[in-house]
């Protein structure tokens, strides 16, 4: 009878987990007169369902984001996804980047190669043509925050990288263009006789964290629009300079300029402006 018992508690214990939502039956341990089973029924927690609900749900909120946002800037055009945690926070990823090439013309007044402080202020008063090869990419991960539940956001988080520049200055001046490095004066002579700078510039880092403000208000339901203000700190960059035609006003030689031109532009630390506007619908 024990025996019959034992199988008894098996087979519904079996019962149960095969339905996975049906009544279990327990074997009352109290033993009749005459050896009869006596069961009872008790309701069993669906805790397996509740597991493949839970798991149901974050895949169908990973597969179905919040919005989808195109956006342009500082960083390149690019385009983001992001995912509803609450009200007040977003999970966000998404890539910014261009790539460009082209010829610069550089003179005295113009400050384009300074905004960029690729190569260093050193480079302002340089006359001549600036041949460019520039190709940015800077995927991201980061978080949305509504601290005040509005349309004021504060947005952080974490960019990967990839930006590279590279340029060949020269000039046509009969007298050459100058470049002034820390203090010491330098000559380019011209592209006539051979003289001419090359500087390539890539990030060291690859990870840079990122903070911004933004506003995003909404046009309806489903559309809006957003803009963003902020930084991210690159680091330092690594640069790699060659030249010719090049002389210091202390006597300086190519390789000394060499030198001197790249460790100016690899001790200072990067922060680099971020300004975007993009557009968002939301689903």
């Amino acid at each position: 009878m024990k025996l019959f018992k034992l199988t008894a508690v098996a087979a519904a214990v079996l019962g149960s987990s095969v339905a996975m939502a049906q009544d279990v039956v327990v074997v009352d341990n109290t033993q009749a007169a005459n050896d009869v089973v006596v069961v009872t029924e008790a309701p069993v927690q669906q805790t397996g369902t509740n597991v493949l609900d839970s798991g149901k749900g974050f895949f169908n909120q990973a597969v179905n984001p919040a919005a989808v946002s195109a956006e342009i800037g500082t960083l390149g055009y690019g385009a983001n996804i992001a995912w509803g945690i609450n009200e007040t926070t977003e999970l966000t990823a998404g890539w910014n980047g261009f790539s460009d090439d082209g010829t610069k013309d550089l003179d005295a007044s113009d400050s384009w190669i300074n905004w960029g402080k690729a190569l260093g202020d050193g480079y302002g008063s340089f006359k001549g043509d600036m041949k460019y090869d520039a190709d940015f990419s800077n995927p991201y991960l980061g978080v949305n925050l509504r601290p005040w539940a509005n349309n004021f956001t504060i947005g952080t988080g974490i960019l990967v990288p990839d930006n590279k520049l590279e340029a060949r200055l020269t000039t046509d001046n009969a007298n050459g263009a100058d470049v002034k490095i820390n203090g010491t004066n330098y000559t380019v002579d011209n592209a006539a006789n051979g003289g001419y700078v090359e500087a390539k510039v890539e990030n060291r880092n690859k990870l840079a964290p990122y903070l911004t403000v933004g506003y995003r208000p909404n046009i309806n339901q489903n559309w809006g629009l957003f803009g963003e203000l902020g930084a991210a700190y690159m680091g330092k960059m690594d640069a790699t300079v060659k030249s010719n035609g090049v002389t210091g006003e202390n006597g300086e030689t190519n390789a000394d300029f060499e030198k001197a031109a790249r460790d100016d532009i690899q001790k200072d630390d990067v922060w680099y402006p971020i300004v975007k506007a993009g557009v968002t619908y939301r689903f």
